[in-house]
């Protein structure tokens, strides 16, 4: 198959037809409750045309929105490949965000089409959808005729849409455009290489799946889908199966894949590296992890707007992966800045801001879908609080350089919070908690105090359930290692620290049990 097409994602998969053919595009896993199934590259681009009419006959034009309510799939990226074959925006909406998480998106959207996973979403009958609905089994492959010739999409048409995780606020849409997946494709270092087999495990939502599909196709990359729910040792299982080459996790996941008894039984000598982001890991985990691995364990960091940041090589020291984040990818301006925004000097916290050809174009306002053309709007006010003047995404995140040029990150501004009159930042707090053996996971934040303005609270998940920690005991272990006044002065045991649909600490969820704990700390004190 052979059509004129941009230098996009369309025009990488049909070259990928052509080099990689019947290698496996994307894959999900065998699981208890569902048989292995697969797609190849060849498959994927003859299926992206025929899915295409189906949605060019339910409306879908150059320049709309097509909305996918679904888990991450191949039917995911068959839509998202169909989409953009049209010349079509797709935004991606992480069902977990509940009903009316994703009517307000779509309410924004003004989707032209939305595909859902089918059962009982009530936005499907909703009166403000003036799209039309489809749900994954009512998706069409089966075409007869002449296959619909791709739209030749430019760089600089937008593509993608991705939303914000929104753990203090309204999630916000970042507009991305073919050139910033471009840009993507050509800052792939060490997590990519042709013929990969790369385990997913974010959701395709996410800014780390909907703006590397280009790299992926262009490196004849196998993308395997990690199941859901998530189970350590069905995710140990799929990365002997499938003959992972890159395996990606969060802290969790791999800290309970290591203590999980199948490890010591699985052979992973395909594996050739290790990722990890999202929160920190301790030194010792981390050595713990290459060890039993026996591959180097790298960490990355951006943001969505960015898309790319920066990340941890192999061969750097593990007390590097445990508490920095690197230094910029290829293509990426990493600055730190103060207050007034000079750029700090070296041990000094700012705020980071990035700045590459991957990043977002802006927040998208709302969308005109008229008789003739489909118009998005960005909202320049609220793009302007992320995209300053210099052309750099200004995130809310707080760090500084240490003395070999890597990035330490010590949490973010809406984390930073004043106990007596002294800043504390979380992250440094919860690095060297982590470093405590009865410790697994861990969030400290602050909560209002009458006393001292604030004061800190450590939600923690002990490493043993058996062995429960005291406050006096996790305080007596930070004295000498950090100020007094960063100890927490109050201590909340869980079994497991929530997070978001992103796979982000769910501050959010923690704020009423920080304040109750607050409460009792002055209550204990009268």
């Amino acid at each position: 198959m052979a059509f004129p097409t941009a230098a996009t994602t369309i025009s990488n998969l049909l070259e990928a037809a052509e080099s990689f053919g019947d290698r496996e595009c994307y894959v999900e896993p065998k699981t208890e409750s569902s048989p292995r199934q697969s797609v190849t590259f060849r498959d994927l681009a003859n299926a992206t045309p025929l899915l295409a009419r189906t949605f060019a006959d339910l409306g879908v034009r150059q320049g709309d929105v097509v909305a996918l309510v679904l888990q991450s799939s191949i039917d995911y990226a068959r839509c998202y490949l169909a989409a953009q074959w049209l010349g079509a925006v797709t935004t991606g909406i992480n069902p977990r965000l509940g009903q009316k998480g994703i009517s307000d998106i779509l309410e924004r959207c003004d989707a032209a089409l939305v595909v859902c996973e089918g059962g009982n979403e009530d936005f499907a009958s909703s009166e403000d959808l003036a799209g039309a609905v489809l749900t994954r089994s009512d998706l069409n492959f089966s075409h007869e005729g002449r296959p619909l010739a791709p739209v030749a999409s430019a760089l600089d048409d937008p593509v993608a849409i991705v939303w914000t995780s929104g753990t203090t606020a309204r999630p916000k849409g970042a507009l991305f455009s073919h050139r910033s997946l471009a840009a993507v494709t050509a800052g792939v270092d060490v997590l990519g290489a042709r013929g990969d087999i790369r385990l997913s495990p974010l959701p395709f939502a996410h800014v780390g799946y909907m703006t590397r599909v280009a790299s992926e196709m262009a490196l004849g990359i196998t993308t395997v889908i990690s199941p859901t729910p998530w189970k350590p040792g069905e995710a140990l299982a799929v990365l002997e199966d499938e003959k992972i080459t890159v395996a990606q996790g969060v802290p969790t996941q791999w800290a309970l894949m290591l203590d999980h008894p199948n490890l010591a039984h699985c052979d992973l000598s395909h594996l050739r590296v290790a990722g990890t982001g999202a929160a920190k890991m301790p030194a010792t985990r981390v050595a713990a992890l290459r060890a039993a691995l026996n591959v180097p364990v790298i960490v990355r960091y951006t943001s969505t707007e960015s898309s790319l940041g920066c990340g941890t090589q192999p061969g750097d020291r593990d007390d590097v992966v445990a508490t920095t984040v690197g230094k910029p990818v290829s293509g990426v301006t990493l600055e730190i800045v103060g207050t007034d925004g000079t750029i700090t000097e070296p041990g000094q916290v700012g705020v980071i801001r990035l700045r590459s050809a991957a990043q977002m174009l802006g927040y998208l306002d709302h969308v005109e879908r008229g008789v003739d053309q489909t118009l998005i709007h960005l909202d320049e006010a609220l793009t302007a609080t992320a995209l300053d003047d210099e052309g750099f995404i200004v995130t809310s995140d707080l760090g500084r350089f240490d003395g070999d040029g890597n990035v330490k990150l010590v949490g973010r501004q809406n984390e930073l919070y004043q106990r007596g009159g002294y800043n504390v930042y979380p992250a440094e707090v919860e690095e060297v908690l982590r470093s405590w053996h009865l410790v697994r996971e861990v969030c400290v934040m602050g909560a209002p105090d009458e006393i001292l303005g604030e004061v800190g609270i450590a939600f923690v998940v002990p490493h043993d359930p058996r062995v429960r920690p005291s406050l006096s005991d996790l305080r007596g272990f930070l004295d000498g290692l950090i100020a007094d006044y960063k100890r927490p002065d109050a201590l909340v045991l869980l079994d497991a620290i929530p997070v978001t649909a992103m796979m982000k600490v769910d501050r959010n969820a923690l704020k009423g049990q920080a304040e109750t704990a607050a409460q009792m700390r002055v209550e204990s004190l009268r």
